[in-house]
């Protein structure tokens, strides 16, 4: 069984990259390419979370109104609420949290609401493998998709893709 004292701030991306909301989406789509993410927070001026984008959303704003990354404005496209966690929350709230709103990443943000990590539905996978193995000894469908998600050691350059 996991061990009840593992905390988000245990498992969570510290300092996160953001976007702001009212960024271009190709800067949304330069950090999550830079950074190897799929999904970036997004900040208001007084540095608060205020919502998510993700390479989908980015993507089918692009296709819905047949423009440019470059063109859309992050504000147009993120989402419209945003579902966050603390960085002193059990792993388990944060799990609760991403079945209750079928979300794969939630915002860690502090007490004013301030970004200060990402935690992701990979980080809870590994940090369960850690935890729970199968009788047999071999990987579990938890470190499965622990693994697929790691981050990457290498990058994909454009001419490869």
């Amino acid at each position: 069984m996991r061990q009840a004292t593992v905390k988000v701030g245990d498992v969570m991306t510290a300092q996160p990259h953001a976007c702001n909301t009212r960024d271009m989406l190709v800067a949304a789509a330069q950090i999550m390419w830079d950074h190897d993410c799929g999904c970036v927070p997004v900040v208001d001026d007084d540095g608060k979370v205020v919502a998510m984008i993700t390479d989908r959303d980015a993507c089918m704003a692009a296709f819905t109104q047949g423009r440019t990354l470059g063109d859309i404005a992050v504000v147009t496209a993120m989402s419209s609420s945003v579902v966050t966690c603390k960085a002193d929350d059990s792993i388990d709230d944060a799990e609760r949290l991403m079945r209750q709103n079928q979300v794969r990443r939630l915002p860690v943000t502090d007490e004013g609401g301030a970004l200060v990590g990402v935690v992701s539905m990979n980080d809870l996978l590994r940090i369960h493998e850690r935890h729970v193995r199968t009788a047999a000894g071999a990987g579990s469908l938890a470190g499965t998709l622990g693994a697929i998600g790691a981050p990457r050691a290498g990058r994909l350059t454009t001419a490869a893709a």
